[in-house]
């Protein structure tokens, strides 16, 4: 799977931090960031920050940091088509992707790693359990067979892994409760049958130790997984969830003081828009680390336009603190997204970092630039700053197309909206009015663009 990674230095980069060495990786993420590499070593020495780590490409998550979107794609048992997900990895690493999962659970799952791998630079994570129950079997697998599969993703190059905490007692607890919904987390749903197959512990908390030892050994970035977030906006938060928290924070903490970076996903799935803000506020004051969110989606009406419901949970959660979300695509509940639905899910997505980001960093000069250019009439600069320049200008296009319908274009009646404007003050004691009008050839006309007030 390109080169298999060798033992690294014994040192994480929780470890370094931990001793107050400012580490290449650190200042990476600090130039990226603009932070003093000083305070993000003391974020990651405290756990409130992590670094994802792939070659030379850096991912910094958490306090002070940009909010981050995961990209998810991968083959399943019913599809296994190699060129959309190596489609899939382009549009993640051109459109603005800050992490990609692996969650492939068909065909040759090693060698479509490995071309997925060739096809981005940027940090992958996977969910183990995936892997091992499609090549051993929900009835045969063992612990040791998971185990092995953790052990062997570290070695292909892998950044950051997910496991999924959930205890004997909160199935108990899942059994007797009447959600709408079950358990809607696949890693946590193979989990927890395995656990009842074999009437056993969770293997992965069994074997935590087993599984800190080799993220350390790769600084891989560990994910506790959010087994019982909610399937529909009915199946709120609860006893089980709260548990599921209280878990995944003592492991946390566990995997801290074990020098392995960690973040803990919550206040994901299915969440009614006026209870996003409370959840993702709730968490943070639980523990110091980083909250990987999923969604949320505020609405279960909105099949075939989750992104557009999800980005709107997103924004919220990102504004409330949530440091890293896990998009959502037009395709969700329906099956896998092809390559065009993975890039709306996307940018979609990254618009709901960017807004969340205004409100908890006040992080607007996009925002300003944008202006300035709009009120310039340069949309030409607009594009170039959108984050998918290719559609804004083929709407452009169309607009032009639309009013050069029975002119001559060769007589240069068909011409750009931005060469004619004209302004025209009107002037009060108190303030004034500027109206920037747009001049149409095709009717002889002009048409209010802009009006501001002074």
């Amino acid at each position: 799977m390109g080169a298999v990674r060798t033992r690294r230095n014994m040192r994480t980069q929780s470890d370094e931090a931990q001793r107050g060495t400012i580490t290449p990786q650190i200042r990476a993420v600090a130039r990226t960031e603009g932070l003093d590499p000083e305070k993000l070593c003391e974020w990651i020495a405290a756990g409130s920050a992590v670094i994802m780590q792939r070659s030379k490409r850096y991912t910094g998550i958490g306090k002070d940091l940009s909010t981050k979107v995961n990209v998810n794609l991968g083959t399943s048992s019913t599809k296994v088509c190699l060129d959309d997900e190596i489609q899939k990895a382009k549009i993640a690493e051109t459109f603005g992707a800050d992490t990609i999962s692996d969650l492939s659970m068909g065909g040759d799952i090693n060698a479509i790693r490995k071309e997925i791998f060739s096809y981005t630079t940027l940090p992958i994570t996977t969910v183990p359990v995936y892997q091992a129950v499609v090549e051993h079997g929900l009835k045969e697998m063992t612990a040791d067979d998971i185990i092995a599969t953790l052990r062997m993703q570290a070695e292909q190059g892998i950044s950051s892994m997910v496991v999924h905490g959930v205890n004997r007692e909160m199935l108990g607890e899942i059994h007797r409760k009447k959600w709408l919904l079950g358990i809607v987390s696949k890693g946590g749903s193979i989990t927890s049958a395995f656990m009842l197959l074999n009437q056993c512990e969770n293997p992965f908390i069994e074997h935590f130790d087993e599984v800190l030892s080799i993220c350390h050994r790769y600084d891989l970035v560990l994910s506790l997984g959010n087994t019982a977030r909610s399937g529909c906006i009915h199946d709120h938060r609860d006893r089980i969830q709260l548990a599921e928290i209280r878990q995944n924070v003592q492991l946390a903490y566990r995997a801290h003081t074990a020098g392995v970076q960690v973040i803990i996903e919550g206040a994901g799935g299915h969440i009614r828009s006026d209870r996003i803000a409370p959840m993702v506020k709730f968490y943070k004051k639980q523990s110091p680390f980083p909250l990987f969110v999923d969604g949320p989606l505020p609405t279960d009406v909105a099949v075939g336009y989750d992104h557009i419901a999800g980005a709107v949970g997103a924004s919220a959660a990102s504004a409330a603190g949530a440091d890293y979300l896990c998009y959502i695509t037009p395709a969700e509940h329906l099956g896998l997204p092809s390559p065009d639905a993975v890039k709306e899910g996307l940018i979609a997505f990254r618009i709901a970092a960017h807004i969340g980001d205004t409100v908890k960093y006040g992080r607007e000069s996009e925002d300003t630039k944008i202006a300035q250019l709009r009120a310039a009439l340069d949309r030409e600069g607009q594009i170039r700053c959108s984050m998918d320049p290719q559609k804004a200008r083929s709407y452009l296009m169309v607009i032009r197309n639309a009013l050069c319908v029975g002119s001559s274009v060769r007589s240069g009646l068909c011409v750009n909206f931005e060469q004619f404007s004209v302004t025209s003050w009107i002037s009060q004691p108190a303030t004034g009015v500027t109206i920037t009008f747009l001049f149409s050839p095709e009717t002889s006309a002009f048409y209010p663009d802009v009006l501001q007030l002074r």
